[in-house]
């Protein structure tokens, strides 16, 4: 039984994907429109929005921040305008920074905080109201595994993703009984600029534009969390569960 409704036809969907110039959001959108779907694309950094519209024919560039709230509602509205509704919303923002307690400080973690977390749920809070007019759509929140358990060089970055995961869950227990659908993505080391992949102990495995075919079958599935690649994703599982001992133990080996 699918958690969510599955989507499989993308011909003419609606879909606004934030943080949509670089890593999976990018490979996410050209996925998307060679299926059909009409897009809208954002990001903070303009002259790659502009980039990112010129590739792909025929979408819509709305350059915002994430972090701060206020120019997000200008942007709904403007949707709402060209289009009358919203079918999907993606929350794909921020990139990987590798922080040990030695090198942490109370700006770089407020900056991960607000981009990852207050990010996503800024997004989160401005379409809400459509969706839930409409009782019908879906969220897309791009989580990581990094926050399934502690890991080295991840000390800010695992906690926000951490959070980010518990933010997904209670949102799909909210807003299953009400027709909208919330699918989490967490994604373990990709071969992007940004991700864990960047730290050469890791093997990077996997690329964006198979990130994007995993998302896309899993929305087609209806499931929930959607994970890859999943050879890493259950080995992250299994440290769950692990007891403290054992698992910092292990930890220990691939710290340095």
């Amino acid at each position: 039984m699918s958690l969510n409704t599955p989507i499989r036809d993308w011909h003419a969907k609606r879909v606004w994907i934030l943080g949509a110039t670089t890593g999976i959001g990018a490979a996410l959108a050209e996925a998307l429109a060679e299926r059909g779907a009409h897009l809208a694309l954002s990001a903070r950094n303009i002259d790659r929005l502009e980039q990112a519209t010129k590739k792909l024919p025929g979408s819509i560039a709305l350059p915002l921040d994430l972090t701060q709230p206020n120019a997000l509602l200008p942007s709904v509205f403007q949707l709402l305008d060209l289009w009358g509704g919203l079918d999907m919303v993606v929350l794909c923002v921020g990139a990987y920074v590798p922080l040990r307690a030695a090198d942490l400080t109370i700006e770089g973690a407020r900056q991960t905080i607000e981009t990852h977390l207050i990010g996503v749920i800024n997004g989160t809070a401005a379409v809400l109201p459509q969706l839930l007019h409409q009782r019908e759509g879906a969220v897309v929140i791009v989580g990581g595994a990094a926050g399934y358990r502690g890991l080295p060089k991840a000390l800010v970055y695992g906690a926000v993703k951490a959070a980010v995961i518990n933010f997904a869950e209670g949102l799909y227990l909210d807003l299953k009984s009400h027709g909208v659908s919330v699918f989490l993505v967490n994604p373990a080391w990709i071969e992007v600029p940004g991700w864990i992949g960047r730290n050469a102990s890791v093997p990077a495995s996997f690329s964006a534009s198979e990130a994007a075919e995993c998302i896309l079958s899993g929305i087609g599935h209806g499931r929930f969390e959607i994970h890859f690649p999943k050879r890493l994703t259950y080995f992250l599982r299994l440290l769950q569960m692990l007891p403290g001992q054992l698992y910092v133990r292990m930890m220990r080996r691939t710290a340095n």
